[in-house]
């Protein structure tokens, strides 16, 4: 029977030898000379490696690596098909020492090894993977990451140079195969002693490809930080540099849904101030970021989302934002900014940013920041960012508003130092006119009040009161001027309308009163001993000029002096106003403008009292033959 298989086989030879070359006869004997060695070498492995050497093997290594004492509690499990391959239970990593510190935990380890490196006695593994590791890290007072103790990735990293070109230049003796290493739902903790904080990354998923220590490496790692998915993507050609806190070239993206950030070019993990190349950056929910990255910033809702594209360029103390495109809300803005620190060693942010259109209440609302007590965050920043942070920032736009008031062709500055808080709008066209304004926050941990100014030439007030809809009757120049100084000495984000104190003028060309028919008044003083001021709104009074001034002080507006001049008749008043209760207590007279019509257009006095916009118009005969004083606050 043997016989005859054994010449069904010669027969076969035969017959192939008449078609297959030489070469390739030989080639097919060698390669399949090759399979017959490679599957009796697989199969016989488990009888001529030993699991104690894989296991002994795999902890030296690690040893060997961190620099501390790997201790394995499970037994090991090899496989040998397609790949040899170990795998490790319990892997407790800790310091050298009695009781030492547990630095790192891995539920299980895998790693291939060589089958003929094991069968001669050695162990050399690549391809790792870590299911459910833990690592503690810290990072010290100089930004640094103390990554190992004196183990072989330390000494690597000491003493890894750069090389002429990309790479790193380091001993052969140093160099070692790493190739690619996967976690499964790990966690890190990192304690960072420059600023107190512990951060910690939970449901880590990273695939790392390094193939050699001298090589580049590329990570992408899933994590979940503060419950939020979160992903991070790593590349660079010098990574042991980078890990020693020196600038190396790198690409690094972080993606979540609170915010979103690119940045290539040269960068270190422990000076950023040598960041230098391009940042994209974008949080679509400014509130929600702040709550997610533990911060507080009242004035942060006015803030919906920002991003910004910028070139970063390393500065003396600091970093510049060239060829700056920022955007908050759905303001664009443009220019260059940097942030440095001062000789006292504040951080101070400085530019130019010009803008298409910008809303001025986050600016203004910079200026009353005020963090809740019981926030960690207020221990660090002393109760006010203002204390804390210079700002130097010039600001122009196209277009702008604060509140219902539009502004075009707006120059502006920020300035916080030296514990004042000052905005500037030094030039700007606002409703047909131009406007200047001042705020400042006085010095006294911007405690101690504050001040605004605002001057505003030939603007066309009646448009603005009839496109803000204000009720009653009102003047409608074709042009007016005002000028307002304001102050109170309470910390302005607890001042009210009763801490203000200050002086307005105004001035005006001329217009009509609306919804006030001065011969009708005359008509209804005569007849009435008093009447509403809806009973004289059919008809307007038109005016040649207006001059009003006016004190403000203990929540209320006294006018002492306010005219409003017809060519033919004039309205003299004054008295109070409260903010409060939206209502007016004033003396007034109606008198001919020039005195030789006195005669014909006597002067009637009157008293104004109640709720705009109907107050109650009282004729007051009695003071026909006397001056009109003042009606004193109660």
């Amino acid at each position: 029977m043997r016989a005859s298989k054994n010449n069904k086989w010669r027969l076969t030879l035969r017959s192939a030898s008449r078609w297959l070359p030489g070469a390739a006869r030989t080639t097919g004997i060698v390669l399949l000379t090759i399979l017959i060695v490679f599957a009796v070498f697989r199969a016989t492995a488990p009888f001529l490696i030993s699991s104690g050497l894989v296991r002994s093997g795999i902890e030296k290594a690690l040893s060997e690596w961190t620099g501390y004492r790997a201790q394995i509690e499970g037994d090991p499990t090899l496989e040998f098909w397609p790949t040899a391959r170990v795998t490790l239970n319990q892997v407790t990593i800790r310091e050298p020492t009695k009781n030492g510190k547990v630095l790192g935990h891995v539920d299980s380890l895998s790693a291939d090894f060589s089958l003929l490196s094991a069968i001669r006695g050695h162990a050399r593994f690549h391809e790792f993977h870590f299911l459910r590791p833990v690592l503690y890290i810290r990072r010290d007072e100089d930004g640094l990451i103390d990554w190992t103790n004196e183990g072989r990735l330390s000494k690597a990293i000491e003493q890894a140079e750069a090389s002429s070109g990309d790479g790193i230049s380091m001993r052969k003796d140093q160099d070692a195969a790493i190739g690619m290493l996967t976690i499964e739902d790990g966690s890190i903790e990192m304690a960072d002693e420059r600023s107190g904080n512990i951060y910690k990354l939970n449901g880590i998923n990273a695939d790392i490809s390094w193939p050699r220590l001298s090589q580049p490496m590329t990570a992408v790692i899933l994590a979940r930080f503060n419950d939020q998915d979160v992903k991070l993507n790593f590349d660079s050609t010098q990574p042991l540099l980078f890990f020693a806190g020196k600038s190396v070239d790198a690409k690094t993206s972080f993606a979540s849904s609170m915010i979103n950030w690119t940045y290539a070019g040269v960068t270190s993990i422990s000076d950023l101030s040598a960041l230098s190349g391009n940042l994209q950056l974008s949080v679509p929910n400014v509130p929600a970021f702040l709550a997610w990255s533990g911060q507080r910033l009242p004035a942060a809702d006015a803030l919906k989302n920002v991003s910004l594209s910028a070139d970063i360029a390393a500065i003396d103390n600091g970093l510049r934002f060239n060829n700056l495109n920022f955007k908050v809300n759905d303001s664009a803005a443009s220019g260059v900014m940097d942030l440095n620190s001062t000789a006292a060693g504040k951080p101070k942010i400085s530019g130019t940013l010009a803008f298409d259109q910008m809303n001025l209440n986050p600016f203004l609302a910079a200026f009353s920041m005020r963090l809740a007590a019981e926030t960690a965050i207020d221990a660090l920043l002393n109760g006010n960012p203002l204390q804390r942070l210079d700002l130097d920032m010039r600001l122009s736009a196209n277009k702008a508003a604060l509140g219902p008031f539009q502004f075009e062709n707006i120059g502006a500055s920020l300035l916080v130092a030296g514990g004042k808080a000052k905005f500037d709008i030094g030039d700007s066209s606002f409703e047909s006119g131009s406007l200047t304004a001042h705020l400042e926050v006085a010095p006294g941990d911007f405690d101690g009040g504050g001040k605004l100014q605002i001057s505003i030439r030939n603007a066309d007030f009646g448009g603005l009161f009839t496109r803000l809809k204000l009720v009653g009757p009102l003047p409608m120049p074709s042009s007016g001027s005002l000028d307002l100084a304001l102050s109170t000495s309470k910390p302005i984000w607890v001042a009210t309308l009763s801490d203000v104190a200050g002086t307005l003028h105004f001035k005006s060309a001329a217009g009509s009163l609306r919804q006030f028919d001065i011969s009708a008044f005359r008509t209804l003083a005569a007849e009435k001993t008093f009447f509403r001021m809806s009973d004289v709104a059919d008809a307007s009074f038109d005016f040649d000029s207006i001059n009003v001034d006016a004190s403000f002080a203990k929540g209320s507006v006294e006018v002492k002096n306010a005219s409003i001049a017809g060519q033919n008749e004039t309205i003299t008043f004054n008295g109070v106003v409260p903010f409060r209760t939206n209502g007016l207590a004033l003396s007034g007279a109606v008198e001919a403008t020039s005195p030789s019509d006195a005669d014909e257009l006597p002067m009637l006095p009157f008293f104004i009292g109640g709720s705009w916009p109907n107050p109650v118009v009282s004729p007051v005969a009695t003071l026909l033959q006397k001056p009109i004083q003042p009606l004193q606050q109660q």
